[in-house]
């Protein structure tokens, strides 16, 4: 799942900012804390730019399977895609890659000797969980808003083909851009 860079620091300045507020942590160093965090997101980002890309291989050597049995790509790379994601251990539903995004973020408190745990793990996930929650909301707010514009042009463009792809990261842009996550 990518997030914008600017929306991935909020998230992380609401977590450090929330437990250290709730006195549910201590960090020694917020920000080094906080930077532990993005990089959590980053793994994950990249995790999912694997699974895409090793979708869009298996997808590529099977082109002529594809072409002898009339399946459509995009139906064939969200069936393949979820078999490796299965396979690779990642949720492709957004709120469920959250939870796992949450679930390491705990673990890494958990584990990390320079940050001062004064609640219990469940307390730390739900505390990390609502502010993942929030962020999600915040995501599909732009992407429906994108949808919405692109919806809007007087001539219908269809979803997956180049101009719609131009299109969307184009109004994509421009959202992240208004609300100063650009």
């Amino acid at each position: 799942m990518k997030l914008p860079e600017r929306l991935v620091e909020r998230i992380a300045d609401r977590i450090v900012d929330e437990l250290t507020k709730e006195k549910i942590i201590e960090p020694e160093d917020p920000e080094l804390f906080k930077r532990k965090i993005i990089a959590i997101f980053k793994k994950a980002e990249e995790e999912d730019r694997l699974l895409d890309e090793k979708t869009k291989e298996i997808l590529k050597e099977k082109m002529n399977l594809l072409e002898e049995t009339d399946l459509d790509y995009r139906t064939a790379f969200k069936a393949v895609k979820a078999k490796l994601a299965e396979e690779m251990k990642i949720n492709v539903n957004r709120r469920e890659r959250m939870n796992q995004i949450a679930n390491m973020i705990r673990d890494l408190i958990m584990a990390d000797d320079t940050v001062e745990i004064y609640e219990d793990p469940p307390v730390i996930r739900k505390k990390v969980s609502e502010v993942l929650k929030d962020a999600i909301k915040e995501e599909e707010e732009i992407e429906r808003a994108v949808r919405a514009k692109i919806r809007e042009y007087s001539r219908n463009i269809l979803e997956g083909t180049p101009e719609w792809n131009i299109l969307y990261k184009r109004i994509y842009e421009d959202e992240l851009k208004q609300r100063g996550l650009a």
